[in-house]
C-alpha cells in the first residue's frame, strides 16, 4: 500500500474523505445546476439565447482544456498545493459569478470557475486511491463516485428550487460554504506528496491539445444553431479540431518528455475502462439534457416538479454505490459493471416507450432503475481502470479518466440534441402526410373542436399537436439509441482482465 494510506488512522482517512467529497460534490454540481437558471439569468443580463449559453459553454471549454494538465500540476506544486489552490480560487470565481452584474462579467467568471475546478474530481480521486489500502479501494471509490454522479443528477433540481424561492444568484453562492469546509478539511487533514521539480512542462503539447479540445467543444456547441456542415464555421472548427489532434499525438510520441505520458495507454484496463467511461458520460448527461424539455414542453410540468421527478435518480445511485462498495472483492468486478450496463439498458428502452400521457411512477421508477445501473457501471469500473495502473500514473490517469467523461457527455448531448431537432422535422413530415380530408378518422365527432382544419385557428392548433406527437416520437428515438450504445458497449468488458496477485501490489506501489 502508499504510505499515506499506511500512515493514516481510520479517524484521518474519514476527514480526508470528508473534505474531498465536499468539494468534488461541489464542483460536480456546478456542470448542470445553471441549466435551469438560465432563463433567469437571461431576462436579468438581458441577453439573447445565444448569448446567455455561453454561460455553460464558458464553464465546459475551460474545464476540458485544464483537466489533462492536473498530473503535471500536481507533480511539480504538490497535490495538497494543487488542491488547496483549486478549491480557493473556485470558491472565489463562484462568488464572482453570483455577483456578476452584466454577461461579460459572468462568463469570464465562470471561465475562471471552469479553470479552477478542473482539477478537482481527478484529484480527489487520486487522494483517496492513495489514502485507502488497496483492499478497500472498492468502497473508497464507491464514496467518492458518490459525488462525482450524484452532483449531476441533483443539480437541476436543487437549482430550480433555489431559483424559484430565491435568485438564480444563489446557484453559485451556494457553493461558498461548502468551499470554505472543504478547504479547512484539506489544509488539516490531507497530507502532501514529494515535489518533482525537475519534472518538465510540455507547453507545445498542452496548447495543441487546448486547441484541439477548445474547437471540438465549440463545434459541439455551436453546431445546432449553425446547422452543422453546412456552415463555414463548423466545417472550420472540425478541421482544426482534428489538426491539432493529430499534431498533439505526433508530439506525444515523439518528445522526450510529453505533457501526456504514452505509457498510460499500454496499460489494458486503463485503456478499455476509459472507452467505457466515455460510454457513461454519454449517457448520464445525454439523458439529464433530454428529460427536462420533455417533461416541461411537452407534458407541462412546472420546474420544480421536473426536478422533483427526476431526483429519486440520485437516490438509485447512491443505493447501488453503497452495494457495491461491499460487493466489490467478493463478485466478479465485471460482472457488477454488465450489471449496471443491463439496468441502464432496461431503463432506456422502458423510456423509449413513453407518451406524453406516462405516469409520475413510471418516470420515477425509469429513473430509479438507470440510477442503479450507472451506480453499478461507475464505481467498479473506476476500480478496474486504475487496479493495474502504476502509481506514478495515478494522478495523470484520474484526469485522462475525468476528461473522457467529459467529453462523452459533450459529445453525447450534441448528438441527441442535434437528433432531436432533425428527427422532429422528418417525423412532422411523415405524419403530416397522412391527415388529409378524406380520412374519416379526422372527422369523428369525438375530435376536439379545435382541430377544425376549416380554419385557421384550428389548422393552427392541428399543426401544434403534430409537432408535439413529432417531437415525442424524436425523444423515444433518442432514448433507444442510447439503449443501443449501452448494449453495444458491454463487449468491451471481455477486454479488461483481474489484475494478479503479483501485479496487485506494484500498482498501489509509491515511487
Amino acid at each position: 500500500m502508499t504510505a499515506a494510506a499506511a500512515s493514516s488512522t481510520p479517524l484521518q482517512r474519514g476527514m480526508i474523505t470528508v473534505s474531498i467529497m465536499l468539494a468534488t460534490v461541489m464542483q460536480t454540481l456546478d456542470t448542470t445546476i445553471a441549466n435551469v437558471a438560465l432563463p433567469h439569468m437571461q431576462g436579468s443580463m438581458s441577453a439573447t439565447q445565444t448569448e446567455i449559453s455561453w454561460v455553460l459553454t464558458s464553464y465546459i471549454v475551460a474545464a476540458a482544456i485544464m483537466t489533462p494538465p492536473t498530473g503535471v500540476l500536481a507533480a511539480r506544486l504538490g497535490r495538497k498545493r494543487l488542491f488547496v489552490f483549486a478549491v480557493t480560487g473556485f470558491t472565489i470565481s463562484s462568488m464572482l459569478c453570483g455577483a456578476a452584474g452584466s454577461l461579460s462579467e459572468i462568463v469570464v467568471f465562470r471561465l475562471l470557475q471552469g479553470m479552477f475546478g478542473a482539477g478537482l474530481v481527478p484529484l480527489s480521486q487520486a487522494v483517496l486511491l492513495d489514502t485507502f489500502p488497496r483492499e478497500k479501494h472498492g468502497q473508497a471509490m464507491a464514496m467518492w463516485g458518490v459525488g462525482v454522479m450524484i452532483g449531476p443528477i441533483l443539480g437541476p433540481t436543487l437549482g430550480g428550487y433555489l431559483t424559484e424561492f430565491y435568485s438564480w444568484r444563489w446557484v453559485f453562492y451556494i457553493n461558498v460554504p461548502f468551499g470554505i469546509l472543504a478547504l479547512l478539511g484539506i489544509l488539516a487533514f490531507v497530507p502532501e506528496t514529494r515535489r518533482d521539480r525537475n519534472r518538465s512542462f510540455d507547453f507545445f503539447g498542452f496548447a495543441l491539445l487546448s486547441l484541439a479540445i477548445g474547437a471540438l467543444q465549440m463545434m459541439l456547441d455551436r453546431g445546432e444553431s449553425q446547422a452543422w456542415f453546412s456552415s463555414t464555421e463548423i466545417v472550420v472548427e472540425a478541421v482544426l479540431s482534428g489538426l491539432f489532434l493529430y499534431l498533439f499525438l505526433v508530439q506525444m510520441f515523439t518528445a522526450e518528455r510529453p505533457f501526456i505520458e504514452p505509457g498510460l495507454f499500454k496499460d489494458r484496463n486503463f485503456a478499455v475502462g476509459l472507452f467505457l467511461i466515455f460510454v457513461v458520460g454519454i449517457i448520464l448527461l445525454a439523458t439529464l439534457a433530454l428529460l427536462p424539455p420533455f417533461l416541461q414542453n411537452l407534458m407541462g410540468f412546472p420546474v420544480l416538479t421536473t426536478g422533483y421527478v427526476l431526483a429519486p435518480r440520485g437516490v438509485g445511485t447512491m443505493i447501488a454505490m453503497l452495494l457495491v462498495g461491499r460487493l466489490i472483492g467478493r463478485v466478479d468486478t465485471r460482472l457488477l459493471i454488465l450489471t449496471g450496463l443491463l439496468l441502464t439498458a432496461l431503463s432506456l428502452w422502458e423510456m423509449a416507450a413513453f407518451t406524453t400521457q406516462v405516469p409520475i411512477w413510471t418516470i420515477v421508477h425509469t429513473g430509479i432503475t438507470q440510477g442503479l445501473g450507472l451506480g453499478f457501471i461507475f464505481v467498479p469500473l473506476s476500480t478496474m481502470t486504475f487496479s493495474t495502473l502504476a502509481a506514478h500514473y495515478r494522478t495523470e490517469g484520474t484526469a485522462m479518466f475525468s476528461l473522457m467523461r467529459n467529453l462523452g457527455s459533450s459529445i453525447g448531448i450534441s448528438v441527441v440534441v442535434t437528433l432531436l431537432a432533425e428527427n422532429t422535422q422528418v417525423n412532422h413530415a411523415s405524419l403530416a402526410e397522412s391527415i388529409t380530408a378524406f380520412r374519416g378518422v379526422l372527422h369523428r365527432p369525438w375530435l376536439p373542436h379545435l382541430w377544425d382544419w376549416s380554419s385557421v385557428a384550428g389548422a393552427s392548433a392541428l399543426n401544434a399537436e403534430v409537432t408535439r406527437q413529432a417531437a415525442t416520437i424524436a425523444y423515444l428515438d433518442d432514448f433507444r439509441l442510447m439503449m443501443w450504445v449501452a448494449l453495444l458497449s458491454a463487449p468491451m468488458l471481455l477486454l479488461l482482465r483481474k489484475p494478479s496477485a503479483r501485479a496487485a501490489p506494484a500498482a498501489v506501489a509509491t515511487e
